[in-house]
This record gives structure tokens, C-alpha cells and sequence, in this order.
């Protein structure tokens, strides 16, 4: 699951949004391509060559099939909660679906694991606090000890005058790629009123409340940050 739309329940299950979604990401998230690229490189710091690796938020399918292409002995088990993002996975793998095993739910559908590392880009900031604290917990839960955790959302200091240049060039990002300009002040409009965003800092906090050591960041792309950690 990816770009930042408030309803994703609704917008995950719009056929017209879900056959966009891999274009609309691009122009969404500076460096979505090579975010996806460093984030294998991370996970394949420490994990093994025949890596079981968990993917929350898999649905589209793109980064699973950049793993998959980077590293042809690594298995996966995907989860996500939009069963039409499941189906474009899917179809997105094509022949390298024989390598992943995908669940509609949430992390709570996953299997225990243990897992050789996990990843969650462009998800965690849809879910509220309370809940992504728990989600975290869950995804920590199922690692082995010292497994790599990565994962990349929105991210960005949240003082009001901060959080409103952040937003700007949310937009400013956007239209420079192509996106309409009412559109893309909507979108952060909504964004700033209804997500539950954090800063950095509460984002790192929140890893080690989850029990996740050593974060770092490695990612930051205007409003986008990632981190890895380690379980």
C-alpha cells in the first residue's frame, strides 16, 4: 500500500486508483525507485541469501517484485488489507508470485515466523498512533533477534509552521512531476488534517518503545523519511 490518500480502505478499492497506482507513487515519492533498491540493499546487510522476508503493506506488488528481482532466493509472505492491491500484486509478479505467499489482513495475519527481516514503505502513515505502536510490536514479534526491519512513510516535523513548509513542497513535488496542481493542494490539505503524522523523532521513539534497536535514518525525500532497525 502506498501515496498518502486519506480513505485508503476506499481509494485501495477503486479499480480506476488501484490501475494507477504504481504511476501515481512515482510522481508522489522523490526516489521511489531507488528507495525500494536501498531498501534491499539494508536487508540484505544481515539477512541470509535464502532470506524469509515480511512485507507489510504489500499490496501492488512493486517493491516485492524488486526484491524478488535482486535477490532470487529470498521468499516472501506479503499481507495487506486491500484485497483489489493483492490482485494487482499478483499480477504484477507474474511468475515470481511461485516465491510469495500473500494474505489479505492486517500484520496480525501473518504467520509467527520467525522472519530473516521485514519491510513497510508507504503504510504506516495511514494507521493511528495507538495501532501502529501495536503494529510495530507485532512486526518486531515475528523477527528473528537482530533481523533488519525497514520502512519508509511520511515523515516530517509536525510545529505548525514546519509542518506547513513540508506540505508545500509535498506539492511542489508533485506538480514539478506532472501531478495537477489543485489536485496535489488538496491531497495536502488532507494530508495535514487528517493523517496521523509523526516527526522523526517520535518516529525513532516509537521503534524503541517496540523493541527495535540500532535506528537509523537513510531515507529522506522532502515529507518522506525511512529508518532502518534491527529486532
Amino acid at each position: 500500500m502506498a501515496q498518502p490518500d486519506i480513505d485508503p480502505n476506499a481509494h485501495f478499492n477503486d479499480p480506476l486508483s488501484v490501475s494507477a497506482y504504481a504511476d501515481k507513487t512515482r510522481r508522489l515519492v522523490p526516489g521511489w525507485s531507488d528507495l525500494q533498491k536501498m531498501v534491499a540493499l539494508l536487508v540484505a546487510e544481515r539477512a541470509p541469501a535464502n532470506a524469509n522476508v515480511l512485507v507489510v503493506g504489500a499490496g501492488g506488488g512493486v517493491e516485492l517484485k524488486v526484491f524478488a528481482q535482486m535477490h532470487a532466493q529470498w521468499r516472501f509472505v506479503g499481507v495487506d488489507p486491500a484485497k483489489s492491491m493483492l490482485e494487482l500484486a499478483e499480477a504484477e509478479l507474474g511468475p515470481l508470485i511461485a516465491r510469495a505467499e500473500l494474505h489479505h489482513g492486517y500484520v496480525d495475519t501473518a504467520p509467527e515466523g520467525p522472519f530473516d527481516a521485514a519491510t513497510c514503505l508507504l503504510t504506516m502513515h495511514f494507521i493511528a498512533i495507538d495501532e501502529r505502536g501495536r503494529t510495530l510490536k507485532e512486526i518486531r514479534r515475528r523477527l528473528k533477534p537482530g533481523a533488519p526491519f525497514v520502512m519508509a512513510h511520511m515523515s516530517f516535523p509536525q510545529a505548525p509552521a514546519e509542518r506547513a513548509l513540508w506540505l508545500s513542497r509535498y506539492v511542489a513535488f508533485a506538480v514539478a512531476s506532472g501531478v495537477d496542481p489543485e489536485s496535489a493542494r488538496n491531497a495536502a490539505s488532507a494530508i495535514g488534517s487528517k493523517l496521523p503524522l509523526l516527526g522523526p523523532d517520535e518516529e525513532e521513539a516509537m521503534l524503541a518503545e517496540a523493541g527495535f534497536t540500532g535506528a537509523q535514518l537513510f531515507y529522506a525525500g522532502l515529507a518522506f523519511r525511512g529508518w532502518v532497525a534491527y529486532a
